[in-house]
């Protein structure tokens, strides 16, 4: 008893001479399951608030009612549906939509740490609207971020045993050909917290996650946003494309045009910096400042859009190179 009341004065005093956001980077819950909320305390900002376990261990956790939009969890929420936006046409969905993947917490935890096996696209002609990752039956899924469970159920799928976070910036993660769910619908979930152990089940050749990342139903490549070689998220936020649901649009494609896109834009800037420039002065001419800068009349011309018998004002710039 006496270990929780110092850990409620250090953590007063903490809260009192510092807003805990300036700096923080949140780290995720390892064992939530195991762990039983003692209490809760609030903090100088009222979004968030510090939650004391019985283990002595403690952490910050962002309250429910900052969700960006009120409606994400009432808008086609549907805990008996894998897939409530049926009804929803994707050229209904924005051109580009700005997806904010973490809040000021940067609450987010790798799903699970495994080889990749599959990639998101076409396999055996069949679209392949996830990503693989090799496990053992049983190892531990975990929410990558704060969110709501909408769909936790055995099916008769290909999905096999599957858990549906929505979370709060209107993502959905699929979590499929699982052993055993660890949460049901409508618990809030936080990111790190175990939702699932791996399976087999369901059509599948063998033990592994399938990991889909969709917004409004539509599906796109989790590479987009998780790093899968090491565990980290690509970025903070998301433009994401309704080009980006098609299943033929792949992160590395987009990589790929990216860098040529970045390519093009160094050359241009390196022949940018060869140009040459002269301003005008009192007696010149077309014939005199080709003899200063040394290129033809005519380059002059057609670099400038004028004719050989032009007046030049004095203080016009004219790109000799």
């Amino acid at each position: 008893m006496k270990r929780f009341i110092l850990a409620f004065a250090i953590l007063g005093w903490a809260t009192a001479v510092a807003n805990p956001l300036d700096s923080l980077v949140i780290k995720p819950i390892e064992k939530l399951q195991s762990a039983i909320v003692v209490d809760t305390l609030p903090t100088a900002d009222k979004h968030l608030s510090i939650v004391l376990f019985n283990d002595n261990s403690w952490r910050y956790i962002r309250t429910a009612e900052i969700e960006a939009d009120s409606t994400v969890y009432t808008n086609y929420w549907d805990m008996e549906k894998i897939s409530p936006y049926r009804e929803v046409a994707l050229s209904s969905i924005p051109n580009a939509v700005p997806i904010r993947l973490v809040d000021s917490l940067r609450a987010y935890r790798y799903p699970h740490k495994g080889r990749i096996t599959s990639r998101y696209g076409v396999r055996r002609k069949v679209n392949h609207n996830g990503i693989d990752i090799a496990l053992k039956v049983g190892d531990t899924i975990c929410s990558a971020f704060n969110g709501v469970v909408r769909f936790s159920k055995a099916t008769e799928t290909g999905y096999g045993t599957l858990v549906i976070v929505r979370h709060d910036n209107g993502l959905e993660t699929y979590h499929g050909h699982l052993s055993k769910r660890l949460v049901e619908a409508g618990e809030r979930v936080v990111a790190g917290q175990p939702i699932a152990l791996g399976g087999n089940s369901g059509r599948s050749t063998g033990p592994h996650l399938h990991f889909e990342c969709r917004y409004m139903g539509q599906s796109f490549d989790p590479e987009r946003i998780i790093n899968f070689s090491t565990g980290d998220l690509r970025r903070e936020e998301l433009l994401l494309k309704r080009s980006y649901f098609s299943i033929y649009s792949k992160y590395e494609q987009d990589w790929n045009g990216e860098k040529l896109l970045a390519d093009a834009d160094k050359k241009e800037n390196e022949i940018s910096a060869e140009r040459r420039y002269y301003k005008v002065r009192s007696g010149d001419y077309l014939g005199l400042i080709a003899k200063r800068n040394y290129p033809p009349v005519a380059n002059i011309c057609r670099l400038n859009g004028i004719k050989a018998n032009a007046v030049l004002p004095i203080g016009k710039v004219l790109r000799v190179k």
